[in-house]
C-alpha cells in the first residue's frame, strides 16, 4: 500500500502528495485555460482574475457538496466541515461552484459563457487527470476487492498494484481509469481544438459528454460513492452532463454567431 506520509513534514508544516498532486492540476489546468484563452484575443487579466475566483468557489462547492451528502456524519461533527486537509472534496461540486461563478462573472462583464467555457475545459479534463492521481496515494477511489492475478492481468505497472494493496486486500483501480479516460479526453480536445468544422460550445459539449460517460460507468465499480437514497449521485449528475453535452452541442450547431475557433 502507499504510504500516507506526507511527503514533506517540517513538524509546524506538511505536504502529502494529494495537496501537491491538486496544486499542480490546477495550475497546469490554469496556464492551459489562459493561453487557451490569449489565442482568441480574450485580456490575459481577465481570463487570471476568472480562474482564480473560480478556483476558490470550485473548491468551496467540493467541499459542500460532499458534506450534503454525508450529512449525518457533519451534522454530528459541525466542526469538522472546515476541516478540508482531512479530505472530502467532490469533482461534481467543484464543477458546480466554479460555473456558477463563471456565470455571474461572464454576465456581470458581458463575455460569452459558452465561449470562456471553451478556453477552460481544455485545462480542466487534464487537471482532472492530473488530480485523480492524488486519490492513488490515499489509497482512495478504488473499485471493489480483487486478486493480485487479476490485476497482473490487466498488464499495470507494478507500483499501481502495489498501490492497490490496501488493509490487507488488493483493489479495483478504478482512479487510474478515469484519470486514462480524462488524458485521452484531453488529446482529443487539443486535436478538435484547431479543426476547421469546430465552433464555439463543441469542446465544452464534448466534454460534457466524454468526462459524463466515462464517469457514470466508472461510478457502477467505486465502493465510496456519495448516495441519493439508493441512487449514486455521481451517476445522476453525470447523465445530466451527457444530456447537456448533447443539447448544447446542438445549440452551437444552429447558431451561426458561434464563429469557427481558429
Amino acid at each position: 500500500m502507499i504510504t500516507l506520509n506526507p511527503l514533506i513534514n517540517l513538524g509546524f508544516f506538511e505536504v502529502h502528495w494529494y495537496s501537491l498532486l491538486l496544486c499542480i492540476a490546477i495550475l497546469f489546468g490554469s496556464f492551459l485555460a489562459i493561453k487557451e484563452s490569449k489565442r482568441h484575443d480574450i485580456d490575459e487579466d481577465v481570463m487570471t482574475n476568472l480562474l482564480f475566483y473560480a478556483i476558490i468557489c470550485g473548491i468551496i462547492g467540493a467541499r459542500i457538496y460532499y458534506v450534503i451528502f454525508n450529512l449525518d456524519y457533519y451534522s454530528m461533527h459541525v466542526m469538522e466541515i472546515f476541516a478540508v486537509w482531512q479530505g472530502g472534496l467532490a469533482i461534481h461540486g467543484g464543477i458546480i461552484g466554479a460555473l456558477i461563478f463563471i456565470y455571474w462573472y461572464c454576465r456581470k462583464y458581458k463575455i460569452n459563457i459558452i465561449k470562456i467555457l471553451d478556453f477552460i475545459v481544455v485545462g480542466l479534463i487534464i487537471a482532472q487527470a492530473i488530480g485523480r492521481w492524488g486519490n492513488f496515494f490515499n489509497g482512495e477511489a478504488h473499485g471493489p476487492q480483487t486478486t493480485l492475478s487479476f490485476l497482473k492481468n490487466l498488464y499495470l505497472p507494478d507500483f499501481i498494484i502495489k498501490g492497490m494493496f490496501i488493509n490487507g486486500n488488493y483493489y479495483i483501480p478504478t482512479f487510474f481509469y478515469e484519470s486514462l479516460w480524462c488524458f485521452i479526453g484531453f488529446i482529443i480536445l487539443l486535436i478538435l481544438r484547431k479543426q476547421n468544422f469546430t465552433k464555439f460550445g463543441y469542446l465544452t459539449s464534448f466534454y460534457l459528454v466524454w468526462y459524463g460517460i466515462c464517469r457514470f460507468f466508472i461510478e457502477s465499480f467505486r465502493t465510496d460513492s456519495l448516495m441519493f437514497f439508493s441512487f449514486k449521485i455521481a451517476q445522476i449528475v453525470s447523465l445530466f452532463m451527457v444530456v447537456s453535452g448533447i443539447c448544447l452541442f446542438v445549440y452551437s450547431k444552429k447558431n451561426e454567431k458561434y464563429k469557427k475557433v481558429k
